[in-house]
């Protein structure tokens, strides 16, 4: 596995799927800030009310799909997640059919997000309840406070960076600050 980060804000993603599953999936991207149309054949009414505006029917045709960066399935069965996820690679985007592992072209990680800061964990399918295990346990050890944090240490880093410091020195100016507040100790 390669851990990387997608900036979802270059382009669409497309959520398919039923049940508490696609609702789970919608939150997460909802909490990244993507742009998401969601296809769901039988939406509950939750779902419904959060997808809103973005709620587009029964499932995504092959201009739909070809429009995606990324295409994520959930609560689909055997043969819809198939079918789906070999129409969106056909068509160019990675996929992601929840909980089958041989339809995923990345997987989504455990994650603890503190405003822009977001820590991720990651067994590469093996134990999900481990990874469960361990977001639990930083979110307790990274509170809210961090969305700060990362704010101001940013602000920071732009400030010695528009003075022209070479990034070495932003680095040991970096961890100075982070040293002298005291938030690792």
């Amino acid at each position: 596995m390669l851990p990387i980060v997608f900036d979802v804000s270059a382009g669409t993603v497309v959520l398919v799927g039923e049940g508490e599953l696609v609702l789970r999936r919608l939150e997460l991207l909802d909490a990244a800030s993507t742009s998401v149309r969601v296809y769901s054949s039988a939406p509950c009414k939750e779902l419904t009310v959060r997808a809103g505006q973005r709620l587009f029917g029964d499932r995504p045709n092959d201009d739909d799909l070809r429009a995606a960066s990324l295409v994520f399935g959930a609560g689909l069965s055997e043969a819809e997640g198939q079918d789906l996820a070999g129409r969106a690679r056909a068509l160019g985007a990675m996929v992601n059919i929840e909980d089958v592992k041989p339809l995923c072209d990345f997987h989504v990680p455990s994650m603890v997000r503190r405003g822009d800061l977001t820590m991720t964990i990651s067994t590469g399918g093996k134990s999900p309840g481990l990874a469960r295990r361990l977001r639990r346990h930083l979110e307790g050890l990274f509170g809210p406070e961090w969305a700060g944090y990362l704010e101001q240490v940013g602000e920071m880093r732009q400030g010695w960076r528009a003075e022209g410091l070479p990034l070495d020195e932003v680095s040991r100016k970096t961890d100075s600050f982070i040293d002298q507040q005291g938030w690792l100790s």
